[in-house]
């Protein structure tokens, strides 16, 4: 996970012992060869970074950060789990080529023991795939992949500032599967500037002619600092419209739906159980994992930190022999355990079990209830659809 949080000089993490629960590890890859107009995550370009980091260099200093990760959790008073899940994230993965997260894997091998059934994912740009890259990455390990699609308009697209063509989302996903990756992901954004109803069927088209079992489908937000915010508050183009976001989220489930897809997050929907994305169901339960590379964050037994962000000083740190590159650190306090296990389990199909809700969260169950924004099933707190729109604001009461 890689959102924003302030840099600071710190000391390495006071660990606590592993949760009891799985284990993922977490890698993000800053590179990209292009900076998209709403992305606010912590990426480069080549431009960008200069002479100050490279992929060689990025790789090099993973390998020391996992070194040195492994050996602070072999101190922990428990053993540590099998990971049962890795996810590569950025950025652009693929822009390190087949060979190169294939590299990643070796690196994360080299230090954890991985289970026997892990759930390996890396993020993709269609347009620096191939079916040779697939093939690769396969054969590596690799178990599942996550393609950002966002549309398939390319007036959309260019809003967007994307730079891969219409159609070249659904053909890397069918070369995916004919590489022999099970598990496939479409990514989409709807709601962006310009976007009509047409435009967001044409993409449903495209997604469910992919042959994909996996897609999730965020709404746009516009983020402080980026090229679209800019825009927005320049007048050049129009902020995105309340009405409509929900609008296209029901237009969403319900094709999805018709095809044969369960939503199990509000965002996210399979077709079966397996093709669920485990990886991200860990961050939602309430999981352990290790973020490794520029700005990504951590989390262990209710002890979260994140790393220093530009990937020049992250090799430095690790290249200083300092330990943990953290920029900062935090315990979460009981509250804010329990205020992060509201907001993140209410999202979930499961539910969250109301025997967890504190006093406050159980009185205002009733109303949230009579409301119809969510149902109570075996003594589980489930949204309901029209609660899947306003799921902000259910957890906004159940905290209150």
């Amino acid at each position: 996970m890689t959102a924003s949080a302030p840099e600071q000089t710190t000391a390495a993490p006071t660990l606590r012992d592993f949760g009891g629960g799985p284990f993922g590890i977490y890698v993000h890859v800053p590179f990209c060869a292009t900076r998209c107009g709403y992305c606010d995550f912590n990426t480069y370009t080549a431009g960008e970074l200069g002479s100050s980091a490279s992929p060689e260099s990025w790789l090099e200093a993973l390998r020391g950060e996992l070194a040195t990760a492994a050996a602070a959790f072999a101190e922990l008073p428990s053993a540590q789990p099998p990971v049962s899940t890795v996810f590569v994230g950025g950025g652009t993965p693929s822009l390190l080529g087949g060979d190169g997260l294939a590299d990643v894997l070796a690196a994360i091998r080299a230090e954890f023991p991985l289970a026997a059934d892990a759930e390996v994912t890396t993020e993709s740009n269609p347009e620096s795939t191939s079916p040779r890259f697939f093939e690769r990455i396969r054969a590596a390990g690799y178990t599942r992949v996550s393609l950002g699609m966002q549309s398939a308009a390319s007036h959309v697209l260019r809003v967007l500032d994307r730079t891969h063509t219409p159609g070249r989302a659904v053909a890397a996903a069918r070369e995916a599967r004919a590489a022999g990756f099970d598990h496939v992901n479409l990514d989409l954004i709807y709601g962006t500037p310009g976007e009509s109803d047409a435009d967001l069927d044409t993409s449903l088209d495209a997604v469910l002619s992919a042959g994909v079992d996996h897609v999730s489908a965020y709404s746009l937000i516009v983020e402080d600092g980026t090229a679209m915010a800019r825009k927005v508050r320049r007048g050049e183009l129009p902020a995105p419209d309340e009405d409509t976001l929900a609008a296209r989220y029901e237009r969403i489930d319900a094709r999805l739906a018709a095809a044969g897809f369960d939503w199990y997050e509000v965002s996210n929907w399979a077709t079966t159980p397996s093709a669920r994305c485990r990886h991200n169901l860990g961050y939602w339960d309430g999981g352990d994992w290790l973020g490794a590379g520029p700005g990504a964050h951590s989390h262990l037994g209710g002890v979260r930190w994140w790393n220093v962000k530009h990937p020049g000083r992250y090799a430095e740190r690790i290249a200083s022999g300092a330990g943990l590159p953290a920029a900062g650190w935090e315990a979460l306090t009981d509250v804010e355990q329990y205020t992060e296990r509201v907001m993140l389990r209410v999202r979930l199909r499961s539910g969250l079990p109301v025997e967890e809700l504190a006093a406050e969260g159980r009185a205002a169950l009733e109303s949230v209830v009579a409301e119809g924004l969510a149902r109570v099933a075996d003594d589980r707190l489930v949204l309901t659809d029209r609660g899947r729109l306003l799921a902000d604001g259910v957890v906004r009461d159940l905290l209150s």
